[in-house]
């Protein structure tokens, strides 16, 4: 069936981490052949004609910067909840990062009654791993989290180097964060980043602890000498240690 964008509900649409070179390819196929694939939504109880959105939100988007005002969709005859967790099961193309799973959870914890159990039957993920998910969320500044959303900042990196500091210092993991997306890095760039900073902030050893080269050597004997008598060697014919500063 074909709907209107104002009979919409977009609410799950935060839980998506936008790529932009993927969003770019998305809107010259959209525009060159058309919608092929429908988005799933489902029915709002208590509001005829409105309908939410579980997934297709990157062909909206791309929709919407082409002019159009109606989209493709097929409507699933679940609740919310039940319409979630089945799309998050048959998602088997794309791997989410944590921080995606972590929005997942914390979303879900605030729209509906499922319970921790729940999220493990949905997620095929242990408790523990229910726990650490949501501390993740929790960790992070919103301010940062949203530039991941919007594509400034990738999430590999967020999960590596900035959750790590946000332990730490909200104020280091926001100017951190700041420099990142100015700079447009990656993963990689981000580690030589903070590995070039770890190296300048490391104080020097003291000059006491340093290693010191020992050379062990024996004294050049002079030509045409002759051999000793045999017995103990003389003193000089010792090998001795000489240090090498």
């Amino acid at each position: 069936m074909r709907l209107e964008f104002h009979q919409l509900d977009r609410r799950w649409e935060h839980l998506r981490v936008r790529h932009p070179a993927r969003q770019r390819q998305l809107l010259a196929s959209l525009a060159e052949v058309g919608q092929q694939t429908p988005i799933v939504v489902v029915a709002v109880e208590g509001q005829p004609d409105r309908y939410l959105v579980i997934d297709g939100y990157k062909r909206l988007a791309a929709l919407q910067q082409l002019g159009r005002d109606t989209v493709e969709a097929v409507v699933w005859p679940l609740r919310e909840a039940e319409a979630l967790m089945l799309d998050r099961s048959l998602r088997f193309s794309t791997h989410e990062t944590a921080l995606e799973e972590g929005w997942l959870l914390r979303s879900w914890s605030s729209a509906t009654a499922m319970d921790r159990r729940s999220w493990r039957a949905a997620l095929i993920g242990s408790l523990s791993w229910v726990s650490r998910r949501l501390a993740l969320v929790d960790l992070l500044p919103e301010g940062i989290q949203q530039q991941v959303r919007e594509g400034q900042l990738s999430a590999h990196l967020a999960m590596k180097f900035l959750v790590p500091v946000a332990r730490v210092s909200l104020d280091d993991c926001q100017r951190m964060a700041a420099v990142f997306a100015q700079h447009h890095c990656n993963t990689r760039q981000a580690g030589q980043a903070v590995c070039r900073l770890a190296r300048r902030l490391a104080p020097d050893p003291p000059a006491s602890s340093r290693p010191t080269r020992v050379c062990f050597s024996k004294p050049s004997r002079p030509p045409n000498r002759r051999l000793p008598p045999p017995g103990p060697p003389p003193c000089s014919a010792i090998w001795t240690w000489r240090p090498r500063f």
